[in-house]
């Protein structure tokens, strides 16, 4: 949003990225060594109790002391940062336009008249940028051109402003955090056709995000509150036991071996296959609304992504669900990055959106 969401479609230079969650921060830095992409920094910082409530921010003086403290421990020098805001917070529309506009026309088009149509805020209380998209004739054979526009209210963009300000960081691009994954898995989507619908299902710690895709472009997304969090209390119930450990939630196979003798872990599965089995429902509803607006498209595949990608036969359980396939994303491989053997194996999904903020500004 024009210099809040802090010039949303640019390239920026010598930065950090930073993902903020309810219960993390990451820290990544990349760096580009010839043709070869390098993980310099993998940091990670527990969430303070107190700092989040139902999934909003109500701490920001906690958070910026948390992001100063874990830059000062890891010796992390930038003072600019990448960051991003929940999906949930914002609202993205695809509009088409006259092509013959010149960029000035554009700009008052988009943002005084069009951002008026398509806002359920008014214009003064929300930040915006846009970005043009690809050429089309409509069905009068008038040439125009897609714009994506993205807006979120000027409350949330000031609060991050104000968290890294606090930290005595600056914001060099404030972006939403399923650009930032889409952008780790572009080569995976560039192999899908214009009429394929892609659904990333991004499930984080409180909430999964549904992001539908149609040439790298979301065209719709809904929050789901439904994350590993929700998930490993069902786990944790189900066994009657109180260990919340999420590491949990990687011992058990969703779809377990029935000669499996073992009742305690029977019924924490029962338990978590249960709540899964809501996700999937709630995702199953999102696809079909989508598809009953859309003419000709079909959905060619499921991308699993997020701390909830790790969990053992996640995809598979969805494939079974929904008719679909599906497939968990691995963010280092998708982007080919040389980490070495620092990153465990089930912590590798969780860096999507971390990995897609340290990428910005070299991708």
């Amino acid at each position: 949003m024009i210099n809040k969401l802090t010039n949303l479609f640019a390239k920026s230079s010598d930065v950090v990225g930073i993902e903020i969650n309810p219960e993390k921060i990451n820290i990544t830095q990349i760096v580009k060594q010839g043709q070869q992409y390098k993980l310099q920094k993998n940091v990670s910082a527990l969430m303070p109790d107190g700092v989040y409530e139902g999934g909003e921010i109500v701490d920001s003086l906690s958070l910026s002391e948390l992001i100063k403290d874990t830059f000062q421990q890891n010796r992390i020098s930038a003072k600019q940062v990448i960051t991003a805001v929940p999906m949930r917070e914002a609202i993205i529309r695809i509009i088409p336009v006259p092509a013959e506009l010149d960029e000035e026309e554009l700009k008052d088009m988009i943002m005084v008249h069009e951002a008026g149509m398509h806002l359920p805020y008014p214009r003064e209380e929300v930040d915006l940028d846009y970005v043009k998209l690809g050429y089309f004739m409509d069905e009068d054979g008038i040439e125009k051109v897609n714009v994506l526009l993205v807006a979120t209210k000027k409350e949330v963009t000031d609060l991050y402003l104000e968290i890294f300000e606090q930290a005595e960081l600056k914001v060099k691009v404030l972006e939403i955090n399923s650009f930032a994954l889409i952008r780790t898995i572009k080569e995976q989507l560039r192999q899908f056709g214009s009429q394929e619908a892609v659904v990333l299902v991004d499930i984080e710690f409180d909430s999964t995000e549904i992001a539908i895709i149609v040439e790298g472009v979301p065209q719709f997304s809904r929050t789901v509150p439904i994350g590993t969090y929700q998930m490993q209390n069902a786990l944790s119930q189900g066994m009657g036991s109180p260990d919340e450990d999420i590491a949990l939630l990687h011992e058990i196979n969703l779809l377990p071996d029935p000669q499996d003798g073992d009742s305690e872990i029977h019924t924490g599965t029962s338990a978590l296959l249960k709540i899964v089995g809501e996700l999937a429902d709630e995702l199953g509803r999102s696809i079909n609304f989508y598809l009953n607006q859309s003419d000709g498209l079909e959905i060619a595949q499921l991308i699993v992504a997020g701390p909830g990608a790790s969990i053992q036969q996640i995809d598979e359980f969805f494939t079974q669900r929904l008719n679909l396939p599906a497939m968990p994303v691995d963010p280092i491989a998708a982007l080919a990055i040389e980490v070495g053997n620092s990153v465990p194996q089930e912590e590798r999904s969780g860096l999507g959106i971390a990995l897609g903020l340290g990428m910005r500004d070299l991708a």
